[in-house]
């Protein structure tokens, strides 16, 4: 059954670059540039997929986690009003 999209689910690679997982799928990837990640997840499919299987379109998420630190005030809430 031919599907019509896969989505890869992509990080900041620890190193510099990106890594790319896609989601349902044994399939990973990574890259230096966002270019080349995009080239690289379309090799990849065309490697997983027989041919005419292969999906229609490739989604590229990218998930950056971020902390960021609490604000610390000396005003509470009521007194910024």
């Amino acid at each position: 059954m031919k599907i019509e999209e896969i989505i890869f689910l992509v990080e900041d690679a620890p190193e510099g670059g990106y890594t790319a997982q896609a989601l349902g799928y044994a399939i990973f990837t990574e890259a230096d540039t966002w270019d080349e990640l995009k080239a690289m997840a379309q090799d990849a499919v065309r490697c997983h997929f027989e041919d005419g299987e292969q999906p229609r379109l490739i989604r590229l998420h990218l998930v950056r986690d971020e902390v960021v630190p609490e604000v610390v005030s000396s005003m509470n809430c009521e007194e910024a009003l």
